[in-house]
């Protein structure tokens, strides 16, 4: 198992330890964040992809479909 150190200022070291109650501890915290931003990341990517595709294959998104779905997958 690796180590990493990352320093935090006050604000974050607050939200980690707020978390670090819920999570069992700061390092678990810490992973749970990792990947909780590799799902947002690989979600954001497969939504990219898929406005691409509509893009090249019906022509522009319309703005408000592409805002619904931005606000709907929180990207």
């Amino acid at each position: 198992m690796a180590t990493t150190t990352v320093r935090l200022d006050a604000d974050d070291e607050r939200i980690l330890d707020a978390l670090a109650a819920s999570y069992g501890g700061r390092s678990n915290a810490i992973r749970q964040a990792i990947r909780l931003l590799s799902a947002r990341v690989e979600r954001q990517r497969i939504l990219t992809e898929f406005l691409d595709e509509w893009d090249a294959e019906s022509g522009p998104v319309p703005d408000d479909v592409a805002e619904a779905l931005a606000a709907h997958y929180d990207l």
